[in-house]
């Protein structure tokens, strides 16, 4: 299933600092994600060898692998572990999605999605930050991933349909534009609720209708758009 390994560099690859690192990540995947019900097998296994610390800065990178969110800049934050887990595994990948982000941030929910569907187009409205996972993710050799600047509240419909969407900031309503941009049987998780607090909802399209279910509440930076939050 797995068509990216993500490389290590000849200086990291083998040393102590790499090997404490891989330590870490599968005590997250064996405390933070399976004692919550986290059963993906694919997502268990993408989680445990993304280097996440690689995807934040380096100041942060001793609290990478924390059941936390971190701080990317301009704002924004890298979700925590469980969340990406939680979201990831609502998608039901199998392989052979095509998928839409929203919300690039620092590329490390990007490299989880890449892993495990096709091929993965991903909105990030700061170019800054765009840019950034853009180069992140070419060096891990991620060559399954688009990521474009744009308003990623009203999706890419010059793109659609998509097997799968999947939104990293919190909207005041699920956005209409994503969800004429489901293909059949495809799902959508987005987290809807107030600019400080929402709660999961997961949208699949079947027979060409919508159903909406909630999970989990969950605090997402606010959605800027059209279809989000203004500015």
């Amino acid at each position: 299933m797995f068509r990216n390994r993500p490389t290590r560099s000849r200086e990291e690859s083998g040393s102590l600092d790499e090997r404490e690192y891989e330590r870490k990540r599968l005590e997250m995947v064996e405390y933070q994600l399976k004692v919550r019900g986290i059963t993906d097998p694919g997502v268990l296994d993408a989680m445990a060898r993304i280097p996440r610390h690689l995807f934040v800065a380096a100041k942060l990178r001793d609290r990478a692998y924390h059941d936390s969110p971190l701080h990317i800049g301009e704002g924004q934050t890298i979700s925590q572990p469980y969340m990406v887990a939680l979201m990831t595994e609502a998608l039901a990948l199998t392989g052979s999605e095509k998928v839409l982000e929203v919300g690039t941030g620092s590329g490390y929910q990007t490299a989880i999605l890449a892993e495990l569907a096709e091929f993965v187009y991903s909105i990030e409205r700061i170019a800054s930050l765009a840019e950034e996972a853009r180069e992140r993710l070419e060096t891990l050799g991620y060559a399954n991933v688009d990521v474009r600047v744009a308003d990623g509240s009203v999706g890419l419909g010059t793109n659609a349909p998509f097997d799968a969407i999947l939104v990293t900031a919190g909207a005041p309503e699920v956005p209409a534009s994503l969800c004429s941009q489901l293909a059949e049987g495809g799902r959508l998780a987005v987290p809807v609720g107030s600019r400080s607090l929402q709660r999961l909802h997961l949208v699949k399209k079947q027979h060409g209708q919508l159903t909406t279910t909630e999970s989990t509440g969950c605090v997402f930076v606010p959605l800027i758009g059209g279809e989000g939050w203004e500015s």
